[in-house]
């Protein structure tokens, strides 16, 4: 009687670990251009595929970084476009330009 070859063990898995539920570099980026566009933290996570409260979590592991700052000059930034959206408009354009 023939005896089964052994099974080969698997290959092992090269691939890199999924970034799906992490908040990597680029998706910080992406979260906080949306914020400034948007003002809203809930819609600005939901964008990213991440939830308000996690997005909260990493500005709280992340306070004192420029992170945290970015995040409350969107904020300020945003508020200013709504209370005159024409007036970033005007001081860029009064800007003087580098020689």
């Amino acid at each position: 009687m023939e005896q089964p070859l052994p099974t080969p063990p698997a290959a092992p898995d090269l691939t890199p670990p999924s970034s799906h539920g992490r908040w990597t570099p680029a998706r910080q980026r992406l979260f906080l251009t949306a914020l400034l566009e948007t003002g809203n933290v809930s819609h600005a996570a939901r964008s990213v595929g991440m939830s308000r409260s996690s997005a909260h979590r990493l500005r709280q592991r992340l306070a004192d970084t420029a992170f945290d700052r970015c995040w409350t000059d969107a904020l300020k930034i945003h508020a200013a476009r709504m209370a005159d959206p024409f007036a970033l408009e005007t001081a860029a354009r009064a800007r003087p330009t580098p020689s």
